[in-house]
């Protein structure tokens, strides 16, 4: 498959233009021009490319590339090798950020709303101008069953601050570091958020608004889109693809 055919796949899938992003959303790296393996992860990093030179790769999607506006690193470092290994083995890297975040079927946050069995889900929280995260009513009333659930099915690690209902009926999701987000759940009267990171102000808002919050780690809540859109590109343009996780317990 040619790189160009993979790129304007997913520029048509996940509509980057819809976005106010701080990063390049395609590709970042021009690697060959044919494409037959493709390596997905969550965030682009030295152990990721050398685990896809190791698989003999010929191009890496992920869901954090290694351009970003708000760093301007130069060559050198680790930035440095990053670059070098993909560039001296001719491997392609598409980062996708807030699209994969937003995406109505493939994307993080619509996937975990599937994946805590929301109902009659639809798109909240805005950032930049969009709407990234969902919502929805809960399946089950007890919000011991999901402090459970992350528990033992994401992160055994996740923070949990139990401050909320005793019974709830609506659940917000933002995967990543949305928990800046926090305050419109609260405002949206939801019952339960769940994001990756916590900061330490949660903690109060969490206790005085009365609001269950979890943050179950950002890379955990961040692999559930790039993985589904890699099978995707199996199933629909024949790629052979992999996802490789790299654990972060971040």
């Amino acid at each position: 498959m040619h790189r160009d055919k993979i790129t304007d796949f997913l520029k048509k899938l996940l509509k980057p233009e819809l976005f106010k992003d701080y990063a390049p959303n395609g590709l970042q790296v021009e690697g060959k021009e044919e494409v037959k393996k493709l390596i997905t992860g969550v965030t682009g990093c030295v152990e990721l490319f050398q685990n896809a030179i190791e698989k003999q790769a010929d191009g890496i999607l992920v869901h954090h590339g290694i351009i970003w506006n708000f760093e301007r690193p130069v060559y050198k470092g680790a930035y440095r090798q990053r670059v070098k290994l993909l560039l001296e083995n001719d491997i392609n890297l598409w980062g996708f950020h807030l699209p994969v975040d937003a995406h109505e079927k493939y994307g993080n946050n619509a996937l975990l709303a599937e994946f805590f069995e929301l109902q009659e889900i639809e798109s909240f929280g805005e950032y930049n101008g969009s709407k990234i995260g969902m919502k929805g009513k809960a399946k089950v009333s007890e919000p011991e069953y999901y402090f459970a659930k992350v528990k033992k099915e994401l992160n055994p690690n996740a923070v949990i601050l139990p401050y909320g209902k005793q019974k709830i009926q609506t659940i917000g999701i933002i995967s990543g570091g949305a928990q800046k987000e926090f305050g419109q759940a609260v405002d949206e009267n939801i019952d339960l958020y769940i994001t990756g990171e916590i900061s330490e102000y949660n903690l109060h808002m969490a206790k005085e608004e009365k609001v269950h919050f979890i943050a179950a780690g950002h890379h955990v809540t961040e692999r559930f889109g790039v993985r589904r859109i890699g099978e995707l590109l199996q199933q629909e343009l024949g790629l052979i693809v992999e996802f490789v996780d790299i654990p972060n317990p971040a």
